[in-house]
C-alpha cells in the first residue's frame, strides 16, 4: 500500500471550539460546483442570489441549527453558488446538562443533515468538501470586517478566485 496522503488539520491546537464567541465559517461545496446559488445583476444594478434547489435547503438547515443548538445563534450569511459564509456565535449558557457544542459538531451536523435533504430531492454524490474553513473573532473591528465581507460576497462574485460559470 502506498503512502497516505496526511490531511491538514486547519484548528488551533489547544483551542476550546465550544468557547463563547463568534466565529467566521466557510463551507464550500464538493469540487467548488456551483450548486447552491446563481448571482443576478451586473454593472449598475446591485448583485443578488438566487437559490437553487439544493440552496434552498441549505438556506433552510443552516437557519435549524438555533432550533438544534440553543446556545448557538447564526448572525449573518451568505449562500453563494459554490460555499456558504456565515457567522457562528455561541453563547456562554448551555442547554441544560448538555455542554455547548464546538463549531465542528454544529458545522458537520448542518453538512451532514443538508446533504441527506439535498439527497432527498435530487441524488448527488457529495455535496460538501470534507473540512471547513473557520476564522475566529477577534474583538469589534474584526466583526464589523466580516459582516461586511459576507454581505459585500455576492458583488464581488465575478472577480472572485474561486468564481466559476458550472
Amino acid at each position: 500500500m502506498g503512502d497516505l496522503v496526511k490531511r491538514k488539520h486547519p484548528r488551533l491546537d489547544h483551542y476550546d471550539y465550544s468557547t463563547a464567541g463568534a466565529y467566521f465559517v466557510t463551507i464550500c461545496t464538493q469540487n467548488r460546483r456551483c450548486l447552491l446559488s446563481h448571482v443576478v445583476g451586473r454593472g449598475l444594478a446591485p448583485a443578488a442570489l438566487e437559490l437553487t434547489e439544493y440552496g434552498i435547503i441549505a438556506e433552510e438547515q443552516l437557519l435549524l441549527i438555533e432550533n438544534r443548538y440553543p446556545s448557538v445563534k447564526i448572525d449573518k450569511y451568505v449562500i453563494m453558488p459554490n460555499r456558504i459564509h456565515f457567522l457562528l456565535v455561541i453563547a456562554n449558557e448551555t442547554a441544560g446538562a448538555s455542554p455547548r457544542p464546538t463549531v465542528m459538531d454544529v458545522v458537520c451536523a448542518y453538512k451532514s443533515l443538508t446533504t441527506r435533504k439535498c439527497k432527498e430531492v435530487k441524488p448527488i454524490d457529495k455535496l460538501f468538501q470534507t473540512s471547513f474553513h473557520e476564522h475566529i473573532l477577534r474583538g469589534r473591528e474584526d466583526y464589523e470586517e466580516t459582516v461586511k465581507y459576507i454581505c459585500d460576497n455576492p458583488m464581488r462574485w465575478h472577480y472572485d478566485e474561486l468564481y466559476s460559470e458550472e
